[in-house]
């Protein structure tokens, strides 16, 4: 980590050692930089400051766990996880069995689908299910167990065999958190195996994220970012080009 980073971040914590927060912008007026510049040195650092809802916060804080809120996250970021969403799709060929993740991130895949042929799409969450199921020509394999009306999603103890089970292209990764050194998270532990079988056997993981994700640790850790092929995204990852983690697309 270089100098200027270390001691920007150390101004940081300096400030946040009282246990409370600071937006990202003023983050960056403390610092004398980009807020862009901000959130790539929380994407470089230990993991110790971490991105909640445009405010920065120390991560080991309990006074600061964050809530999911499905419909509010549906209109976060709604044009970017559109493009976000058309890039993702210039990856599916006709005949493809396909993997799509929970969350709100990868609703606007399915809009993308219609025009390709022989498809099968593969899911866990229900919002997903609902709207691939209005697609002509589609299968739909709906992944069920106990429901969660939180995050719209089944879980069941079988779940993950049952992916395994199945012969899946592509798998499309959503994330609440994405973090360089701290790894890829979301909100919900049930959602963990359901994530990890897909990344487990698909022949190629996608993961489609946000710049609000990037620099952002959840509490249910579930991949490296090594773990993925490809990382769509419209912000930056703050990863080395020599680092020879995954392809990263941006939209």
């Amino acid at each position: 980590m270089n100098q200027r980073r270390t001691e920007r971040l150390t101004r940081l914590k300096e400030t946040l050692a009282g246990g409370g927060t600071i937006h990202l912008s003023e983050a960056a007026r403390l610092c004398g930089v980009s807020e862009m510049t901000v959130r790539r040195d929380l994407a470089a650092s230990d993991g110790a400051i971490i991105l909640l809802g445009g405010r920065l916060v120390e991560a080991d804080n309990p006074r600061y766990a964050p809530a999911y809120d499905l419909d509010e996250q549906q209109d976060s970021q709604r044009n970017a996880k559109r493009r976000l969403c058309q890039r993702a799709a210039e990856f599916i060929e006709p005949g493809d069995t396909l993997f799509i993740d929970c969350g709100t991130t990868l609703m606007p895949l399915s809009g993308c689908l219609a025009e390709l042929d022989g498809l099968t799409v593969v899911t866990y969450a229900l919002n997903v299910a609902n709207a691939v199921s209005a697609l002509p020509g589609v299968r739909l394999v709906l992944l069920g167990g106990l429901y969660h009306g939180v995050s719209q999603t089944f879980a069941d103890n079988a779940m993950s065999e049952a992916i395994r089970r199945l012969g899946i292209n592509r798998a499309f990764l959503s994330a609440a958190g994405v973090h360089s050194m701290r790894g890829v998270s979301c909100f919900h532990f049930h959602e963990v195996a359901p994530k990890q079988a897909a990344i487990a056997c698909a022949a190629q993981r996608l993961l489609v994220v946000d710049e609000s994700k990037l620099g952002v640790i959840r509490p249910a850790y579930f991949a490296a970012l090594s773990d993925f092929d490809v990382v769509i995204t419209d912000g930056d990852l703050g990863l080395s080009p020599d680092t020879g983690g995954p392809r990263i697309v941006t939209a």
